[in-house]
């Protein structure tokens, strides 16, 4: 009987993981998960495409999935919007149960060649975020919430990646104030957009602003001033 297309992809990335803390997200691991798969390399091409690039991609898309349910799972209605947002942050990097495959991870998505599927990977994370969190917006804000979230979880997955404290409190720590750090600059953006001797400078920028709109699918961005149907 054949295996199911996602069997397949879950198979050989599990085989995968055995090789990366050895030999990263490299053309060697996508052949040692071939071989400990026994599957055709055919095959393993068809699912994955791009080998090791597109294993480094589905390992990371695991850890989304992963985060969305729990997210889903867990009581968070006692929470402060922000600290929502730190929770979910939380849940993604506490479902890498492999630092060492996150590392080389980082590694082959600063190469400049791979940069843009890191980079796409990043903004999917804090899009499901946001989504999974009920955002409804849809002008600049869709992008600026996912941009500045971005830049949050990118500085906290570094800051992970080196922390040796105690169940990563260290980490924790420095997520709470990059989300404060993120909740002041809106508060400040708040009283300039309120401040009556602003209001004339900012009307040009505010009226472009709000022609922007969210893209209607994920294959528009980045989106353009179409709204949204």
């Amino acid at each position: 009987m054949t295996m199911p297309y996602e069997d397949l992809r879950e198979t050989l990335l599990d085989a995968a993981l055995i090789h990366v803390p050895f030999d990263g997200w490299t053309e060697a691991t996508f052949a040692a998960a071939v071989a400990d798969a026994d599957m055709d390399r055919t095959l393993a091409r068809a699912v994955y495409p791009r080998g090791a690039l597109d294993l480094a991609l589905a390992y990371h898309a695991r850890g989304d999935a992963q985060m969305v349910e729990r997210m889903q799972s867990e009581d968070m209605s006692e929470l402060r919007f922000s600290e929502k947002v730190a929770a979910a942050v939380r849940f993604r990097l506490e479902a890498s149960d492999d630092k060492e495959a996150v590392r080389r991870g980082t590694t082959l998505f600063a190469l400049p060649a791979y940069a843009a599927d890191g980079a796409k990977a990043i903004w999917g994370t804090c899009d499901l975020i946001w989504d999974t969190l009920g955002d409804t917006s849809q002008d600049a804000n869709w992008y600026t919430k996912r941009a500045t979230l971005s830049a949050v979880y990118s500085s906290t997955v570094l800051f992970w990646l080196g922390d040796d404290s105690s169940d990563h409190h260290a980490t924790w720590e420095f997520l709470d104030r990059r989300i404060d750090n993120v909740m002041q600059f809106e508060k400040f953006k708040a009283q300039v957009n309120k401040n009556p001797l602003f209001k004339p400078l900012l009307a040009g920028p505010n009226w472009l602003m709000s022609q922007i709109k969210a893209p209607v699918r994920m294959k528009d961005l980045p989106g353009s001033l179409t709204p949204r149907g």
